[in-house]
């Protein structure tokens, strides 16, 4: 070892005290910068722990205000004794100068910097001039900030070697230039908030980015594993998603072709549940061997329902017969309509609970899931009832009566959105060579599972196998609100043996299917290639609502083969062996947590 030591020390020159340091200096910036970096690192004097600011400010903010009132106290006392104000004594004088110095240290910390960001010049917000001649010194750092030991990127006079650092080996999402790093440390900072640098910077992508280069600096977390480029997020500002760091991955599968009312269709499935496009893909086999599925579509109607109070349950009684009116009804159409082309009133249906009115207004919404549409038309009707109920009191333009992303009775009953029946007769032959069981024990099955089971459970619109399955996958394919799956499960499954037993007669009944092809998430680029898949991309020109109306019938079609394929595995026995199969990493999870 002494030998190695020997080969890698350098041959010793003779300096005198004074050349040494000049001659090294002048041909080693980066030993210039070490230098003054182990300068500052140096233990000094004044590298006490400072008092926390809140007590700082504390401290100031009761001594100006005690001082204030110590002197208009001796103020009023001398005007009182005719003193002359000019003669002080001395704890006078102690008050002045403590006045003077928190007054200074107030301005000082909360009101120079906002006289300042008055005049200040936009692109100073996150550099100044001098910042102009900095180089910011390449990024060797293996992982985001968020993971990285030393989350500071060093500013240079000069472009030098980079410096080694041991980090963690996970690549660097995205390169920070010099702008982007003052920006970053202006919102780790907090001087500028997160959610105002898209309207700051004028490019959503860079806004992103730096807000997610934040984010792992705040947290101290990395975010490598969530993807950033490769997604327009100008696309979603002001209407899908506020502050965005990234995007999430879901895989897309094809179920299909469902053959639905003469028509074939390939569906787009987003899940990550192993089994349920491959499961859903054999109920569409089975209903094209037996010839395809038929739907009809029982209602179209969006609803809002409003909750308005009185100061009786009379006056709250009186608008409710004023409403039912069927000779008012026109009127209040009339003003409900003008809020949309498309949106047009068709019932309102109200309740009451005491002294509050809920008024329950359903209307079609052409290709739009509507909700928007329909608060602009329910807001009109309540402006315009104000005149003759001037003592309505307009609780919120949503009292739950509606009901929008909850489970409710009403939407059961009553529907909302799209009510769809969809059916299909299974031939013997298909049951048993395609879904591997007989017609008898999925009538058993269907009966005490989704019928009796979910009965004994209290279940509300939940007598089915996994609606909500398909129904989801569905809506974060093309575009819809997931959160509406809720209401939009709402199924009844029934099965029933037709044709002297030989054969399965299978229909899904679902009375609130919620979705649109026109508005929120349909128009990014990926959901809106699968309402594309489909045939349903925008709104038709031809006949307005159609395009929704038909979406919705394609998600009741797929309900119906997803429910066939699962209560038949389950009636096999097949259930447990398939997701065993399927839906069960073969990965070593062992091995993965520690790569």
């Amino acid at each position: 070892m002494d030998a190695h030591r020997r080969r890698s020390s350098p041959p010793a020159k003779n300096f005198s005290a004074d050349q040494q340091p000049v001659k090294s200096m002048a041909k080693n910036p980066l030993k210039v910068k070490m230098m003054e970096q182990r300068d500052h690192d140096a233990v000094k004097a004044s590298d006490v722990l400072p008092l926390p600011i809140y007590l700082t400010n504390a401290a100031f903010f009761t001594l100006f205000f005690s001082v204030v009132y110590f002197l208009l106290t001796r103020w009023r006392e001398k005007i009182r004794s005719s003193t002359p104000l000019h003669v002080v004594t001395l704890s006078e004088m102690v008050a002045i100068s403590a006045f003077v110095a928190s007054f200074i240290y107030l301005l000082g910390f909360f009101g120079i910097d906002f006289v300042q960001s008055i005049f200040r010049p936009s692109h100073d917000v996150w550099t100044s001039e001098d910042d102009e001649v900095v180089l910011v010194r390449e990024d060797t750092r293996k992982v985001p900030c968020g993971a990285g030991i030393d989350c500071a990127m060093p500013i240079l006079a000069s472009p030098v070697p980079s410096v080694p650092k041991v980090v963690d080996p996970v690549p660097v999402s995205f390169d920070l230039t010099e702008e982007d790093e003052e920006i970053v440390k202006s919102v780790v900072a907090g001087a500028t908030p997160s959610y105002s640098l898209e309207s700051k910077l004028g490019d959503c992508a860079r806004a992103a980015a730096i807000r997610r280069e934040s984010l792992q600096r705040i947290t101290g977390k990395s975010l490598s594993g969530l993807p950033l480029e490769g997604f327009d997020y100008a696309s979603i500002l002001g209407q899908c998603c506020e502050m965005p760091v990234g995007y999430v991955q879901v895989p897309v599968g094809i179920a299909g072709p469902l053959l639905l009312d003469g028509k074939e269709y390939s569906v787009p499935m987003a899940t990550t549940e192993g089994c349920l496009v491959a499961s859903t893909n054999r109920g569409c086999k089975a209903i094209m061997m037996s010839g395809g599925a038929n739907s009809v579509l029982l209602r179209d109607a969006m609803t809002r329902a409003p909750v308005m109070r009185f100061a009786t349950a009379k006056r709250a009684a009186e608008l409710k017969f004023y409403v039912e009116e069927p000779a008012n009804f026109d009127t209040l159409a009339s003003v409900f309509n003008k809020s949309s082309r498309f949106g047009r009133l068709q019932s309102i249906k109200c309740a009451i609970a005491g002294k509050n009115l809920y008024m329950r207004f359903s209307c079609s919404t052409g290709d739009a899931m509507g909700m928007n549409m329909v608060s602009k038309g329910v807001q009109n009707v309540l402006d315009f009832l104000q005149t003759d109920f001037p003592d309505m009191d307009v609780i919120g333009i949503s009292g739950n009566y509606c009901s929008d992303k909850k489970p409710a009775a009403v939407n059961w009953i009553e529907g909302r959105g799209k009510s769809v029946v969809c059916e299909v007769t299974i031939t013997g032959d298909v049951v048993k060579k395609v879904l591997k069981t007989d017609v008898q024990a999925l009538v058993e099955l269907n009966m005490l599972k989704n019928l009796t089971g979910s009965a004994m459970a209290g279940a509300l619109g939940g007598f089915n196998a996994h609606a909500s399955n398909i129904v989801s996958a569905i809506f974060i394919a093309t575009g819809q609100d997931p959160a509406q799956n809720v209401e939009s499960s709402h199924c009844i499954t029934m099965m029933e043996a037709v044709n002297n037993g030989q054969d399965l007669h299978v229909s899904v009944t679902m009375p609130s299917i919620e979705v649109g092809t026109v508005g929120g998430g349909t128009q990014l680029a990926s959901q809106s290639a699968c309402l594309n898949l489909l045939g349903v991309k925008g709104a038709s020109r031809e006949a307005p609502g159609s395009n929704a109306r038909l979406l919705a019938t394609i998600v009741a079609g797929s309900v119906l083969a997803g429910e066939l394929s699962l209560m038949s595995a389950i009636s096999a026995g097949h259930l447990v062996r398939s997701h065993m199969k399927y839906n069960r990493s073969s990965r070593d999870v062992t091995r993965a947590s520690s790569s």
